[in-house]
């Protein structure tokens, strides 16, 4: 299949890429996928890419044990929604990491309990957030530019998320 560049509207019948070429090089970068059906992760640890993951609704399973997701390299456009596909509430946590300090989160999310309460990252180094025996959560996550990232959603669970730096 042949890659063609359009300046204005198009229709598919499938998906869309949105890509950037290098001015310099002239090198395709995938930013993110219009269209594609969700992915379910697998019950294992992942690094995702902005080919496979960016722009597509990833379904968390019900989780044997402690798992990390790990972000690609923040690219201006790059977005990534990940929602819990499991039964019940989880005895496990979810560590969603950037990868650096350099990368990290702007933004909050919802804790939903007894008491809604918003948790924050600190805006200047916290990298990694994890969900501690959640249960029903939506995190959404964008890049902000080629350093930060977008985050918001909620989570529910007897458990706070938590926003932390590298170890």
């Amino acid at each position: 299949m042949a890659n063609t560049t359009f300046s204005g509207p198009v229709r598919s019948e499938t998906t869309f890429k949105a890509v950037s070429k290098n001015t310099s090089t002239g090198a395709i970068t995938e930013i993110t996928t219009y269209g594609g059906a969700p992915v379910a992760l697998a019950d294992a640890n992942a690094s995702l890419t902005n080919a496979t993951h960016s722009g597509r609704t990833l379904v968390v399973p019900a989780l044997a044990a402690n798992r990390t997701l790990t972000l690609p390299t923040p690219v201006a456009g790059a977005s990534f929604k990940l929602v819990y596909g499991g039964a019940a509430e989880e005895t496990e946590n979810l560590i969603i990491d950037t990868g650096s300090d350099t990368n990290f989160y702007l933004g909050g999310v919802l804790h939903i309990t007894g008491t809604p309460a918003s948790v924050y990252a600190d805006g200047n180094s916290n990298s990694i957030l994890t969900l501690t025996d959640f249960g029903l959560m939506e995190i959404n996550i964008a890049a902000k530019d080629t350093v930060n990232w977008y985050i918001w959603g909620y989570q529910q669970g007897a458990d706070a998320p938590a926003f932390t730096d590298q170890s």
